[in-house]
């Protein structure tokens, strides 16, 4: 790519992800107006299933039954759903067992 394509691309791809992050807010702007059911049921469940599709992502690849392999992965699942008990804190948890995953990979495992 010469540096005009590059410049161009990086520009589409600016211009594309601030168009779909700032619509909504322009589209539901008004204080009357309300945005959809399925808008509204959406954000309502789109955070769990995110959230589920990315624990069997990470896991999708464990055998727990070959030497250390799964204990790891157990103990930093372990840690997750003991933070988001404990806070409630959704970035807390996915970092502090983000963390923890990478201390024992490399420290202990």
């Amino acid at each position: 790519m010469t540096a005009i394509q590059m410049g161009i691309t990086i520009a589409v791809c600016t211009a594309a992800t601030m168009l779909t992050r700032f619509l909504p807010f322009v589209v539901f702007s008004s204080k009357d107006q309300q945005p959809p059911e399925v808008v509204r049921y959406l954000g309502r469940v789109l955070p769990a299933a995110i959230f589920g599709m990315l624990i069997v992502y990470c896991l999708k690849s464990v055998t727990p039954f070959a030497g250390s392999r799964g204990a790891p992965e157990a103990i930093a699942l372990l840690v997750t759903v003991a933070l988001h008990k404990w806070k409630h804190e959704t970035l807390l948890s996915v970092a502090g067992g983000t963390l923890c995953y990478v201390l024992l990979v490399q420290l202990v495992f």
